[in-house]
């Protein structure tokens, strides 16, 4: 089956983090500090909140919280701005407040906090690259991947979970805890483009990876998303090389199950509607498209 996407809101300045609520999908327009709600019944799309300090990945907890990456980070910016207060995991309750659930490790600010996932006892994982020509204000010496561990006092352990990621995006972790999948997307010559798959061991650490597929010297994964059948569904490719924008689907080993050309560089994805079977892609053109599947999501994401 041919998925045909069709755009259903937008243009705005740059989307991404789509995820469904149950009813609607959430998604972010970085650059201008808001959260978008997207509704398939009314076809409508409405400011949901602003003021979020440059939020890229979204994800949702049980009790409908949502937990979002603050990255302060303008993509389309030739510079960082580091004057706004984000660059940190918060937490927007389902009452309107907002929670700062961590910003610093070891003493220092993040990079720029870009795709999240919440696991099955509740922690929090995340990558923190940093995009764009300036690495001024940068201070951390890494781009890595963190863990937020929560505590009985409602407090946040920040743990270094991954020593060789550079510019780590997109980021999945399978139902079982078994398998963290990453997309390592850092462009240039020579740097590497990988969908990477990291056995989480035991004791949370992270295993030595697996390439389950090299995407250089084209563009990499942005974000991803599973299915019911846990195949991954990856958004990634550009117009300037390659096959150009696509969604991919991979089994858990990296095989190529199937390809979906894209109108525009796609960002992220997540299924949704009441049956899970149309997939909402947000794309650097700042809209947001959607399409029938022959697919099932396994969920929010």
């Amino acid at each position: 089956m041919a998925w045909q996407f069709e755009p259903v809101a937008g243009p705005f300045a740059f989307t991404e983090g789509p995820v469904w609520t149950g009813d609607a999908v959430l998604f972010t327009d970085i650059p201008n500090n808001r959260i978008m709600r997207y509704d398939p019944q009314t076809h409508t799309c409405t400011e949901y909140r602003t003021g979020t300090n440059g939020a890229n990945g979204l994800a949702l907890d049980g009790e409908g919280n949502i937990y979002v990456c603050e990255g302060a980070f303008d993509p389309n910016a030739t510079e960082f701005d580091g004057s706004h207060p984000g660059r940190g995991i918060a937490r927007y309750g389902t009452d309107g407040s907002t929670t700062s659930l961590a910003d610093h490790f070891e003493g220092k600010r993040f990079n720029s906090p870009n795709d999240l996932a919440i696991d099955s006892q509740g922690r929090i994982w995340f990558t923190d690259p940093r995009y764009g020509d300036d690495r001024s204000n940068m201070e951390l010496d890494h781009e890595s991947i963190f863990r937020l561990d929560p505590q009985s006092d409602d407090t946040w352990d920040v743990v270094r979970v991954s020593f060789d990621t550079t510019r780590p995006n997109g980021l999945l972790v399978t139902p079982d805890l078994k398998t963290l999948y990453v997309a390592q997307s850092e462009y240039g010559e020579n740097k590497k483009r990988e969908l990477r798959a990291y056995p989480i061991q035991d004791d949370g650490t992270l295993g030595t990876h697996e390439v389950l597929h090299n995407f250089y010297p084209h563009r990499g994964i942005d974000g991803m998303t599973l299915d019911a059948s846990e195949n991954i569904v990856a958004t990634a490719g550009w117009a300037q090389s390659g096959p150009g924008p696509m969604i991919y689907v991979f089994t858990p080993q990296g095989r190529v199950l199937e390809t979906h050309p894209m109108p525009a560089n796609p960002t992220n994805c997540t299924f949704g509607d009441s049956d899970l079977q149309t997939l909402y892609v947000t794309a650097v053109d700042g809209h947001l498209y959607r399409a029938e599947t022959d697919r099932k999501g396994l969920g929010s994401s």
